[in-house]
């Protein structure tokens, strides 16, 4: 890469599925003091343009069916490495054969990778890696920090081993054995994966994440560690009972989530099936881990997020600034003291905008219980102010989970012309259930109170989701505030 003219500070784009080229691409641009920085791949022509042109790459690495979507998209004068597609890539996305060969006119990868001469190991100052985070709005953000010192480095590992609980294993980390299922593109996936290779883990790669497939590797080989999202619980306890009770998945000792909220009833089915080897952590690409709870912990304080770690900071702030007392809701800031600082890539802006007190401001709303328990109401876009009076749709949404026949949701606000804003729910269905609006009203005023319902509810056949089953509420709002001004 050097050859190509890639230099300290300078950025290497990986386009790139669960593969590994992905993993050599990040270390040879770390030796280089570069930036490694993993881009969606589910992105149009024009979104991966922004990512490229943004981040200044010097280098695409990207797989060749990728290629062949978005080369488009690709600068002139940057130089890109093409990774034929593997098999098991291919077979996981519905790819052709034809689409995963290189062209000939291209600069094949591992062709390419074995011209070089070895690079010796080098003490240094590698840098992160950036991640650009999806955000509520506008463009993505690349979010960049300097290369860390060693006092740094160690916190950042320190908020590893914690969260990750890869602490016990310090000295001896190849009895860990873990399996990455989500997209190495996304921030908690990709810093796990990396930190995982890094100490000297076993590290498997599952091309995109299925849920029988996940517990046939668990069994076969004896899997410890894992990093998961809601939704992968959520397909998880969906299997038949049979398949569920067929796969020894004794060998795990620490399976942590994040990134998304887990209703209560769910997070309770894991723990009952796999036992108190579920923790779950609180943290954003700006942050890293701030905050962890275990099965116990979670179990004494059901819907919590833990505590903060060692060297976090989390306040719970009102609109003045000022910390609130246990049990008042108001805006969470946090932030890792020793880190380093970041700025987002191209427009430091940007940072300016969510740093508050020295810390972060993740835009969530939440508070503390007495015993320093840290509990998510909302994220602050997605409350839902209407007639004056707040609205957590998270609470709305964990009733909705328990109504039988409710695959998934969503719940956010839409213009009204009375209130501001009302109440809307987005329903997906399991398959061959059968509901109406009217039935699932019926349903939450026995949960939830009669302001909290929904004013509409809508049921579609999938919600617009990341491959990380993240849903994409935005594009679920966008629509009804087209032309409208947001009060956010």
């Amino acid at each position: 890469m050097a050859a190509l003219g890639v230099g300290k500070d300078d950025t290497v784009a990986l386009y790139l599925r669960n593969d590994m080229p992905l993993f050599e691409a990040t270390f040879a641009a770390d030796l280089l003091g570069a930036y490694p920085i993993p881009v969606n791949w589910h992105y149009t022509v024009d979104e991966a343009r922004y990512i490229f042109d943004n981040s200044g790459a010097k280098v695409i690495v990207i797989h060749a069916d990728l290629l062949a979507r978005i080369g488009a998209a690709i600068p002139k004068g940057v130089n890109v490495l093409v990774a034929a597609t593997p098999p098991e890539v291919a077979e996981a996305y519905g790819v052709t054969a034809a689409e995963c060969v290189v062209s000939p006119r291209a600069v094949e990868w591992e062709n390419w990778r074995d011209r070089q001469q070895p690079v010796p190991p080098r003490a240094g100052d590698a840098p992160a890696t950036i991640i650009y985070t999806s955000g509520t709005t506008g463009h993505p953000k690349g979010v960049r920090r300097a290369p860390p010192t060693p006092a740094q480095a160690e916190v950042w590992l320190n908020m590893a081993r914690r969260g990750f609980g890869f602490g016990e294993y310090r000295a001896t980390p190849e009895k860990i054995v873990t399996v990455i299922t989500g997209p190495l593109y996304h921030s908690a996936p990709n810093t796990y994966a990396m930190v995982s290779a890094r100490i000297g883990a076993n590290v498997i790669l599952q091309p995109r994440f299925d849920a029988e497939e996940l517990l046939q590797m668990i069994e076969r080989h004896r899997v410890t560690h894992v990093h998961m999202v809601p939704v992968m619980f959520s397909r998880l306890l969906k299997l038949p009972a049979a398949a569920r009770e067929k796969y020894d998945t004794s060998s795990l000792r620490w399976v942590v989530h994040g990134a998304a909220p887990c209703s209560p009833a769910m997070k309770r089915e894991m723990i009952e099936w796999w036992g108190p080897v579920i923790h779950e952590y609180y943290a954003s690409t700006e942050t890293g881990i701030v905050t962890v709870a275990s099965s116990e912990e979670w179990l004494a304080h059901p819907g919590t997020i833990g505590r903060p770690i060692p060297d976090a900071d989390v306040r719970v702030i009102d609109k003045d600034g000022y910390d609130l007392k246990a049990g008042e809701v108001g805006e969470i800031i946090c932030g890792l003291r020793g880190v380093a600082d970041f700025t987002y890539h191209g427009d430091d802006t940007k940072r300016q905008r969510v740093g508050k007190a020295g810390l972060i401001s993740l835009g969530d709303v939440g508070y503390f219980d007495p015993d320093g328990f840290l509990f998510l109401c909302d994220r602050a876009i997605d409350m839902v102010i209407s007639g004056g009076v707040n609205i957590y749709p998270a609470e709305i949404e964990a009733a909705l989970l328990r109504m039988p026949g409710v695959a998934d949701c969503a719940v956010f606000g839409i213009p009204d012309e009375e209130y501001g804003e009302s109440v809307c729910a987005a329903v997906q269905l399991q398959p061959d259930a059968a509901l109406t609006s009217d039935e699932v009203k019926v349903f939450l005023r026995n949960h939830i109170s009669g302001f909290k319902v929904p004013k509409r509810v809508d049921f579609l056949h999938d919600l617009p989701r990341e491959d990380s089953g993240k849903i994409f509420k935005r594009k679920l709002r966008e629509p009804f505030w087209a032309g409208l001004q947001r009060r956010i």
